[in-house]
């Protein structure tokens, strides 16, 4: 998974001679809370958010201003070949909702939040009609060829297969599997024959 393939690139911008006024009003109208400021070759001069926007409001009524005195100048910046887990590591620990994407000096894109979000959504298969399996391995030092072999015996599609955070003491491993909708009973029964616990089910 790489930026390029979750980047927006129906692209929403503003000059740096823009007013305050006519930011905020474009973003209104937009239902878009970080603005891009390029020059006429599509150059990023700077980096404008809904918040920086309601910061300086009640300056730009006192005196005139425009993007290029509030802007942030030398925004941080990443290419669309980045993977996807990188950029959001770097949106959670900057805690930041947006980056511009450069590709040729130029701006390619925009990755958000919530473009991450939809693209973790969409690969986990969260909104699919799937049945979700939540399982307990105690002691096995690597139970997921067992627990995706049971799965396709039973001829289950597979979406999904995670690892989640281990207990404190790291005896037990915990595991959510994603399968297509599909009656997980007999399933459940062959892996509780194999040691493997499931401690809960749901199907969506």
């Amino acid at each position: 998974m790489i930026v390029r393939h979750w980047m927006s690139t129906d692209l929403v911008t503003i000059s740096k001679e823009a007013s305050i006024q006519e930011a905020l009003a474009l973003m209104k109208r937009e239902s878009i809370r970080h603005l891009p400021v390029v020059d006429s070759r599509m150059r990023l001069l700077g980096w404008i958010t809904d918040a920086d926007m309601r910061g300086v409001l009640i300056a730009s009524m006192i005196e005139e201003l425009t993007l290029e005195d509030v802007m942030i100048r030398k925004p941080l910046t990443v290419g669309p070949e980045m993977p996807l887990e990188e950029a959001a590591h770097i949106l959670l620990e900057k805690r930041i909702g947006g980056l511009p994407i450069i590709e040729n000096g130029v701006l390619a894109g925009i990755i958000t939040v919530a473009d991450i979000l939809s693209a973790f959504i969409n690969i986990l298969g969260l909104f699919t009609q799937s049945t979700r399996l939540d399982i307990k391995v105690s002691g096995a030092p690597n139970p997921l060829p067992e627990i995706t072999r049971i799965a396709r015996t039973h001829g289950a599609e597979i979406i999904s297969l995670c690892q989640l955070p281990a207990a404190e003491d790291g005896a037990d491993f915990f595991y959510s599997l994603r399968l297509k909708k599909t009656d997980p009973k007999p399933i459940i029964t062959d892996l509780e024959k194999h040691g493997i616990e499931v401690v809960s089910t749901l199907d969506m």
